[in-house]
Formats: C-alpha cells, structure tokens, sequence
C-alpha cells in the first residue's frame, strides 16, 4: 500500500488527545498494569505503537515522540512498568522484573479493545493488523524481547522466545547490547538478565544509537549499543547520531532532568526519522522510509548517518 495514512500524510498533523491511567487487568503481576493513551482525535484504521519506558521513568515520559507519533496518525500506548513504581530491590518479583515488562506489552495487545474503549472517541478506530513495539534502554531491550530477542540463561544457553506475531515493526532506541564479558561489573552485579541474544531477532526493526553513549554496563564504548544491528537479522537499518549520549538529545521530555546532550535539532532527527521507519514498515507508505534514509547525506552538516543492510 502507498502513500496512504488514516490521519493526514506525513508532513501534517492532527490534534491529540492522552488519557491516563488507563487501568488493565494483570492477575500474575501483583498489581494491575496502568498505562498512558495517547491518540490522534480524527480518523480510522489507526496503527498502534506500544511504547516500553527506560529504567526508572513511567508513563509520562517520552513526550516529544510520543505526541509527535500521535499527530501524524498513531496510537501511542505507554505502560508504567513496575521500576516506575519504585520497586524495592527485595521485593520477590525484582529478580524477574525484566520478564514482566515483556508481560506488560503482552498484556497491552492482549486488551487492546480495552484501551481503546477507555478512551473517548477511540474505540472501533485502531488497526489491530498494524502493531509496532518501541522502547529506550531497557525498554528497548523489553521491546526487543516481542520482536524475537532472547535473554541467556545464567548456562549461557538463549531463554525462551517470547515472540509475537502480532508485531510487525520495532523501533529500538539505545538497545543495550551483548552481555557476558561486554558487560561491567556493576551491570553484572544488578542487571545479570542483559544478555541479549539477537540470533532470532527476525520481525524488522530499526536501531537507534548515539556515537558519544558511554555507559557504565559494559567495558566497551558507543558501538554497545549497535549490537542488535550488527547481529539481528530483522534489523535492517541503524541511525547513528553524531555527538548523541544516552538521551538522545531529549527524547526522555522535560520530566527527565538526566539529559547531558540536550538538542532539538537531534531529537527532531528521531521524530522524523522514526516516524518514516513506521510508516513504511507498517505499510502506510512505501517511499516514507527511502526518502528519510537520503535525508542525512543530503544535509550540508549532517546531524547523523543511516545504515542499512
């Protein structure tokens, strides 16, 4: 299908509505999951992306995506997952927190009706053909897990899939990358479980990584986070940013005070840019993703370059 969108084209935008909490029902959680609706006012057969948090942010986070994705004709569903709560470190279900994370994006397809039947105006219009999942950091492997990614067992052998077939694209933002000896010893201490294996990371997926994100899980430098591109075969493209640290220039939103590399310009760079890797990938708009992948070698000073494979 080309050059087609139920909310305007990619250069125009709609008004947006958020609703939060939006309560679901999780009985092996302990709690019920909550989650923030964010959805274009007009149209029909709207295509959803489920949006996995960072460590230690929430539901209100992440807003200049999230309502820059909405506008152009999407509906924008952001779990808090349990870290959001400040879960204390005793608490039984802390060891296996990352598996529930990867429940709270199951549990958001599986009630999808749900969600869009708590929002005014919104049920009857999301496209339950066209789904993609997102995340930053830690949410960006929690996103990963739906799109075919495993986690290594402590023997060293790939987990269980937890792969879903109601997922056609994925948009993976700092995606942590191999565990093992690449991983710190402060991350080996508290965060044993990253430890990807992307060897089944088949749905197609966009990598989105910043040349200048030193982080201290791993004893190696930025290219950590290009891992998933490198060895996950659905990941067909990487947006490397120039100069970007962690935060991307402030994709996070004004709720995170932790950006060290603040710049419009760059998370601009990422609204557009994942935006045309949704739009093409869902089937919205053939051309929406070639077109971006000229976009930074056409810059006088480019802000970033793309690689595809």
């Amino acid at each position: 299908m080309t050059s087609t969108t139920p909310a305007g084209g990619s250069d125009s935008t709609v008004p947006v509505v958020s609703v939060r909490p939006v309560t679901l029902s999780a009985p092996d959680r302990g709690e019920d999951l909550r989650v923030r609706v964010t959805a274009p006012t007009t149209g029909h057969h709207l295509p959803v992306v489920v949006f996995s948090h960072a460590m230690a942010l929430g539901m209100d986070d992440y807003a200049p995506l999230v309502d820059f994705w909405a506008a152009h004709g999407f509906v924008v569903i952001q779990p808090a997952h349990l870290d959001s709560l400040g879960l204390p470190p005793d608490d039984p279900r802390a060891p296996l927190i990352w598996r529930i994370r990867t429940d709270d994006l199951t549990g958001v397809l599986d009630q999808l009706d749900a969600v869009a039947a708590a929002v005014p105006g919104l049920a009857g219009r999301i496209d339950h053909d066209r789904i993609a999942v997102a995340g930053h950091s830690w949410g960006a492997q929690t996103a990963s897990t739906l799109a075919g990614a495993r986690v290594v067992d402590a023997d060293g052998t790939a987990g269980g899939s937890m792969t879903d077939s109601r997922v056609r694209a994925a948009v993976l933002l700092c995606l942590p990358g191999t565990g093992g000896a690449d991983l710190s010893p402060l991350a080996v201490q508290h965060f044993p479980f990253m430890s990807p294996d992307f060897a089944e990371l088949k749905t197609p997926s966009l990598v989105v990584a910043g040349d200048a994100d030193q982080s201290p899980l791993t004893v190696r430098g930025p290219d950590w986070f290009t891992d998933g591109y490198r060895l996950g075969p659905g990941v067909t493209d990487l947006l490397t940013l120039f100069g970007a640290e962690h935060g991307l220039g402030g994709i996070q939103g004004s709720h995170d005070t932790r950006t060290t590399d603040e710049s419009p310009e760059r998370v601009a760079v990422v609204q557009q840019t994942t935006l045309a890797y949704l739009r093409t990938a869902l089937g919205l708009d053939d051309d929406a993703w070639a077109a971006a992948r000229l976009s930074p070698a056409e810059a006088g000073e480019p802000l970033g370059k793309i690689d595809s494979k």
